[in-house]
């Protein structure tokens, strides 16, 4: 059987494709090897629907945030082969299955618009050319991260309107302290602010508030999608909730921009799990 993985810093998504094709699914907690202690892996990994695959799974096919470096890579195969046993473990960043899900063998650019962001350059097998992708203290624009910063931001400075201040004190029960206390004193900050994008979005007929995704946006596109070689003759596809969810403003970014955006989704691991169908 062959185990995939799509991991992100909220959650991880697992697909499990037995001999005869048929498929099965489960959901665990998100990790990030690059922020996160093996142990932590571990407690986080000790799920039930993991522990039931023990000696069965042949090979595994993990994709997620923070495994771009090797270190973190053997982390991760560390992790799983403690949980599953002996399988072939192959580990690769969450950009690479962004490009798999979205673009197969086909050349195209393939971004990531969820918690965090990111974006390469695909030419059918490889990505060839990638942008840098700091983090959320440093980077991610476009994510729910960027956005949600911004938002508190406002909120701390009173710089947003003051109907949507009254409704995020009303419906979030928001204040300073309490913001500040998650961001410096609580683990995973990234996921602290982007929880706010949810709020955003419901209200996202307010000019504030629709504003704030649109020009995270402008912004990943300057910061990414703009910077590659002709990247208006390529197709431009995306994955992640922010993407998915704000899709008529992030299809509005890109028609202004004169960027063609094709596919969006929400996850990409139901095409990654036709990709890897194939090898069955």
């Amino acid at each position: 059987m062959i185990l995939i993985a799509d991991s992100g810093s909220s959650k991880t998504d697992w697909r499990v494709i037995r001999e005869d094709g048929k498929v099965e699914q489960f959901r665990t907690v998100g990790f990030n090897p690059y922020y996160q202690k093996e142990e932590d892996m571990l407690t986080n990994l000790r799920t039930a629907e993991m522990l039931a695959l023990k000696g069965s799974i042949k090979e595994v096919y993990f994709y997620g945030a923070g495994c771009t470096a090797e270190k973190n890579k053997a982390s991760v195969r560390r992790v799983i082969n403690a949980i599953i046993g002996d399988a072939t473990v192959e580990v690769d960043y969450d950009l690479i299955a962004a490009a798999k899900a979205t673009c197969g063998h086909k050349s195209g650019i393939a971004c990531i618009l969820g918690t965090g962001s990111n974006s390469g350059d695909y030419d059918g097998s490889k990505i060839t050319t990638s942008r840098p992708s700091p983090g959320y203290l440093l980077g991610d624009e476009g994510g729910g991260a960027y956005i949600g910063r911004h938002f508190l931001q406002d909120f701390i400075y009173d710089d947003m309107p003051a109907e949507i201040r009254e409704l995020a004190i009303k419906e979030l029960g928001l204040a300073t302290l309490d913001i500040q206390e998650n961001v410096y004193q609580k683990p995973f900050p990234n996921r602290y602010m982007a929880s706010f994008c949810k709020f955003i979005g419901e209200h996202k007929d307010h000019p504030y508030c629709f504003n704030l995704f649109y020009q995270g946006f402008v912004d990943f596109f300057k910061r990414h999608v703009m910077r590659y070689e002709n990247y208006k003759e390529k197709p431009v596809n995306f994955v992640g909730s922010i993407a998915y969810y704000n899709s008529d403003v992030l299809r509005k970014v890109g028609n202004d921009l004169q960027v063609s955006i094709q596919i969006i989704l929400e996850a990409p691991i139901a095409g990654l799990t036709l990709y890897h169908q194939e090898k069955i």
